[in-house]
């Protein structure tokens, strides 16, 4: 099928694009630039060794200094351990099988560690993640097989647009009070759909509780197990945590990203630890490894019978480790189909524990962030899918601007919401922003049917204060500096603080420090970012509540929300370029992040040139949001 061979030379593409950025990031560094980057841990300590299934060994390792550096040394990746005396050859590749905190578990296909992992410093280095592309490659080579049969390929027949998706009208209705009109809609649309329904949730319109409680719909009308993914270990875990609450048996395969008691709970190796039998297979185990030291005692240079010793202690020890491996795969068995909910990322749906499951329904959420071809991994396992997700907000991020270009960046959500209208149910009720706040967002992505609850339409963070501002720094000379291709602007920034420093006067008069309002300082480029938490740093009348203020990117706020967000949009050149400000649907996400209090720091001389910001400062206007950076001294 001529879908599935884009797709596959498009993944191929991007593939290649992607490892040689890695390679080219790790070939010349050193191990303190790799650690710098979240590519290592160095120094590491053996903490502990085991056997696993396949009489492989397992060894947990700790980092011992530089813990505070955030890292990609994930579950399921695969990595190396080395050794700093000969690092280029002395070192061992494996997979992580577990990564909380400052503690990891890397598995290795041998039986014991080579002689060298006992001397000098020992480090975990990060290797490219062949992993997750041949899980993707496979998926869509098993997806092009698939569509050429009948009952199987019926979904992907749907996908791909060749048919369209059926309803089942008979269906009885469910009514939730915990839900609203057009969530309530959801569901039930969720429910009659016999292949497919699509959740469209906007920001702030509960879409993961309109999940949760479509998916306990399901359970209670007869599904015996459901699969639950999303592109991040952060969004497979917010959906476990809220499917628990309700009192569903979720197993959560794979590491959660935030490690709380609740979240390894629900976790396998929890849940095999808490089970029946594991004691015995902890006797069996120690047996084993008593039968393998004793066989390692004896030297090179022994005669026939000390031979045949070490040969039967080897023979009893192998023994003893296959009855491990069945009675581990029975408990493994055990939990995993007492398990009502599976909950995964889209590669991790493919763990070997779950990788032979089948299911009737399988939902993917954060779907406007997911790569196509990781969709396809989980899809594959089931009859009907349920797609949420908003493709208004951020697309995946695509390393190769070919692949991009060629499709790869256009997401299944969003080819799927044109092909199937039919099947799509919009949130329209937002319980997070002031009106105002919401107003630009929802006439520009969502045709004017957002509707903001209540509760929040005008809640302000004191009477007679403004919910939405735009301060122009049109004619001031903040103008961008370029270095190393990136673009900041530190006169716009220390701007930024002046206001900020005036209102959080104001707030003091209103507010006690222990309920003092959330605030979140945005800027789309890394540079200014910089330049902001520094600059933080140094203003007086902040310094007591840095603990209430956060600064990053956009990207990093996505699916979060605060009282007060300031935008720093940092372009300011007289040829009114704005670069990469011009993908709309970044700037959808900054700025629907603000419960009470949007302020957006920028040069409409340079940004209104584009008519998304040329339309938002003209809304500003009609709502008497518009100030300019020379009134009330502000400039000063």
């Amino acid at each position: 099928m001529d879908y599935f061979k884009k797709l596959l030379e498009l993944l191929k593409m991007e593939r290649e694009v992607d490892k040689q950025a890695y390679l080219e990031l790790t070939r010349s560094s050193t191990v303190a630039e790799r650690r710098a980057n979240g590519l290592a841990w160095y120094p590491i300590a053996i903490r502990g060794t085991e056997l696993n299934k396949a009489e492989y060994i397992t060894v947990e390792v700790e980092r011992t200094t530089h813990t505070d550096v955030s890292h990609q040394l994930r579950f399921g990746v695969s990595a190396m351990l080395f050794s700093n005396l000969d690092a280029k050859n002395n070192f061992l590749e494996g997979t992580i099988t577990f990564s909380g905190g400052n503690r990891l578990k890397i598995s290795f296909r041998t039986d014991e560690l080579p002689d060298w992992a006992s001397d000098g410093k020992l480090g975990i280095d990060l290797l490219f993640d062949d992993n997750s592309y041949d899980e993707m490659q496979s998926a869509l080579k098993l997806a092009m097989t698939l569509s050429e049969k009948k009952e199987e390929g019926r979904l992907i027949t749907i996908l791909t647009g060749a048919t369209v998706p059926t309803f089942d009208k008979e269906a009885p209705l469910y009514n939730n009070p915990k839900l609203n009109t057009t969530q309530q809609a959801a569901v039930n649309k969720i429910v009659q759909a016999n292949e497919l329904a699509i959740v469209h949730g906007p920001p702030g319109t509960g879409k993961t509780t309109t999940l949760v409680q479509a998916i306990k719909t399901l359970i209670k009308a007869g599904e015996k197990q459901i699969l639950v993914t999303a592109p991040s270990n952060t969004a497979v875990d917010l959906l476990s945590e809220k499917l628990a609450e309700e009192g569903l048996n979720v197993l959560r395969v794979g590491n959660p990203a935030r490690v709380s008691e609740r979240l390894m709970a629900l976790t396998l190796d929890s849940k095999v630890a808490a089970h029946s039998s594991v004691k015995e297979i902890k006797r069996l185990k120690k047996q084993a490894g008593e039968f393998k030291e004793m066989a390692h005692k004896y030297k090179r240079s022994f005669g026939r019978a000390e031979r045949e010793q070490r040969k039967a202690l080897f023979d009893e020890a192998y023994k003893i480790m296959k009855d491990v491996d069945k009675m581990e795969q029975y408990i493994i068995d055990d939990v995993t189909s007492k398990a009502q909910v599976i909950a995964a990322t889209l590669v991790g749906a493919n763990h070997y524990t779950v990788r032979g499951l089948r299911y009737n329904t399988v939902v993917i959420d954060e779907a406007g962030q997911a790569l196509e071809p990781a969709c396809w991994i989980p899809i594959l396992k089931g009859k009907k899918l349920i797609l949420a997700g908003d493709h208004f907000q951020l697309s995946p991020t695509i390393k190769s601007d070919a692949a991009a270009k060629g499709g790869l960046s256009n997401t299944l959500l969003e080819k799927v919401i044109s092909l199937h209208p039919e099947a799509v149910s919009m949130l329209g009720e937002q319980y997070r922003m002031h009106e105002k706040i919401m107003g630009y967002s929802s006439a520009v992505f969502y045709e004017n049917k957002l509707l903001a609850h209540g509760s929040v339409a005008n809640h302000l963070l004191f009477a007679g204060d403004m919910p939405l501002v735009f301060i122009d720094t049109a004619g001031c000379g903040f103008e961008e500096k370029t270095e190393n291709k990136s673009i900041s602007n530190p006169e716009e920034a220390a701007f930024l603080f002046k206001h900020l420093s005036r209102l959080v006067t104001e707030l003091g008069t209103h507010y006690k420090p222990a309920h003092f309002p959330s605030v979140a300082i945005i800027s789309p480029y890394k540079e200014q970012l910089h330049v902001l938490k520094d600059q933080l740093l140094h203003v007086p009348g902040l310094q007591p509540y840095l603990q209430n203020i956060s600064a990053n990117t956009i990207d990093s706020f996505q699916g979060q929300e605060r009282d007060i967000v300031y935008i720093s949009m940092t372009r300011s050149n007289a040829d009114g370029i704005i670069g990469f400000l011009s993908d709309t649907r970044r700037m959808n996400v900054a700025m629907t992040r603000a419960r009470k209090k949007l302020v957006i720091i920028g040069d409409s001389a340079t940004l209104s040139r584009h008519p998304f910001y040329a339309g938002f400062i003209a809304y500003a206007e009609k709502h008497e949001a518009y100030k300019s950076a020379w009134e009330e001294n502000w400039s000063e």
